[in-house]
């Protein structure tokens, strides 16, 4: 059995140093924050196990008994006026297996469509969306496995492209619930079909692969808990191509400490109760690509918090890109126990 998983985890490291250099990526939404706690996290956070279903479609080993009969709704204000959004409810099939429902959408808004003579052809919309079946299982008290299948949905204009992903999680939590730990393989997959097709056939692009590890440590005698996310383990160099580089010097100028700093997102919550929380996070891939000469910004930051009023945990998120622009995102989730359901 070892071998085997060994072999798996193989394939997919040698598959991911395949994958085109970063960006080239169809579908790129799926990375997009899940919930308000998930950007306050940096966007991505795959070991907190906290009786938060958003979780459970970042990771899908942490959907558990804390999260069955669990309803989670969220929004986000982003860049340009585009918004997007989650949903997802939880509910257990028996005391070890669970399963989930849900999905994201982007709506990248209105444009004014014009033909190659600029001459007006009508507004046009452009939007992204992705459902998801979740199913978890516990194999011990400790590690719960977990898989997610996604069908995707894509339509920008007279331009529709559909494709099939799928999550595969594992998530370990220690008996006392101070330590946890996830890891994960997103978005393997492919576009089923292309948003065009030349002499050649259907143009296919690759998902935005994805192997992702993770730790949550709460403090014993103080109402801290740290997390560091590592994503993309699966490819090394995670720089841009520009016109005049290749794959060969697109890293030129990035240290090695650099680059491996990229590869990480550190979380830091205060959680003195179940009931309310602080977040806030550094992602030094975001600083490093969003930094301008001459400007300052808090870029690479984010914040949140929640608190539960009355049967509903509230959460908020913002996510500083620059001076001036920023995304803010909300969260609503509620057990349907709250209701007697």
């Amino acid at each position: 059995m070892l071998k085997k998983v060994l072999i798996i985890i193989c394939f997919f490291f040698v598959y991911g140093q395949a994958c085109p250099q970063a960006g080239n990526a169809v579908y790129s939404f799926l990375d997009l924050p899940i919930s308000s706690r998930q950007a306050a996290l940096g966007s991505s956070n795959v070991s907190l196990r906290d009786n938060d279903i958003n979780f459970a479609l970042m990771n899908p080993a942490l959907l558990t008994q804390e999260t069955k009969n669990t309803i989670g709704v969220n929004i986000a204000n982003y860049l340009s006026d585009i918004t997007f959004g989650s949903a997802i409810y939880g509910y257990s099939i028996d005391d070890k297996s669970f399963m989930a429902v849900g999905m994201q959408y982007v709506d990248y808004g209105k444009f004014d469509g014009r033909d190659d003579l600029d001459s007006e052809t009508g507004l046009f919309s452009a939007k992204d969306m992705s459902l998801s079946v979740v199913y978890a299982r516990t194999l011990t008290n400790r590690i719960t496995v977990g898989a997610t299948l996604k069908p995707v949905f894509s339509v920008f204009e007279m331009y529709t492209s559909f494709g099939m992903a799928a999550d595969l999680g594992v998530s370990y939590r220690d008996t006392t619930g101070n330590f946890s730990a996830g890891f994960v393989l997103r978005n393997i997959g492919t576009q089923l079909k292309g948003y065009y097709a030349d002499e050649d056939g259907q143009h296919y692009e690759r998902l935005p692969f994805n192997v992702m590890l993770g730790v949550s440590k709460k403090l014993e005698h103080a109402p801290f808990r740290f997390s560091l996310t590592l994503h993309n383990l699966q490819r090394w160099n995670l720089s841009y191509l520009t016109d005049d580089s290749d794959d060969d010097d697109a890293d030129a100028g990035i240290g090695f400490f650099d680059m491996a700093f990229r590869h990480a997102i550190i979380g830091v919550e205060f959680v003195p109760g179940k009931n309310f929380y602080l977040a806030a996070s550094y992602n030094h891939r975001r600083s490093k690509e969003l930094a301008m000469s001459g400007f300052k910004s808090m870029s690479g930051f984010s914040f949140g918090g929640g608190v539960k009023l009355y049967k509903f945990q509230i959460g908020f998120g913002l996510t500083p890109f620059q001076t001036g622009i920023t995304a803010y995102q909300f969260s609503i989730s509620t057990s349907l126990k709250e209701f007697g359901l």
